[in-house]
């Protein structure tokens, strides 16, 4: 079990180099063109939340490609099913998306108990969800 963690510098001070290791985490390989989900916990043993954060947490977001193919970009979607996005035509025109594309060095979202992360990938890269609660 890790110690609880309290990110608000103005009550309990803060590991300015680094974060603790999460007691909820979730990984999978994905299977290429197949939506794949996590829901958003009630509760996360790292940094109970408090009466007034209702739930939010830090989705700590990462993934790896299988192998050496570069074609597993990996989108994200909140409580809707992910989507690639089409290629877009040639031009000055960007194409409305519904998806996210995470990078290669990984996102942080701002999410809820309740909300669900949807993955989808061309490939079948390795992602991994780490929960944080938000102290306020």
């Amino acid at each position: 079990m890790t110690t609880n963690y309290n990110a608000d510098r103005t009550k309990n001070g803060v590991n300015g180099w680094s974060r603790q290791f999460s007691d909820t985490v979730y990984s999978a390989i994905l299977k290429a063109a197949t939506d794949t989900t996590v829901a958003v916990p009630a509760t996360a043993a790292i940094g109970a939340p408090t009466a007034t954060s209702k739930n939010k947490f830090y989705a700590l977001i990462s993934c790896t490609p299988s192998g050496a193919n570069s074609n597993d970009d990996t989108f994200v979607n909140l409580n809707a099913t992910a989507v690639v996005p089409a290629a877009p035509a040639a031009g000055p025109v960007l194409n409305l998306a519904t998806s996210i594309m995470i990078p290669p060095q990984g996102l942080c979202m701002l999410v809820k108990t309740g909300d669900v992360l949807h993955f989808i990938s061309a490939g079948t890269p390795n992602v991994v969800v780490e929960f944080y609660s938000i102290q306020e």
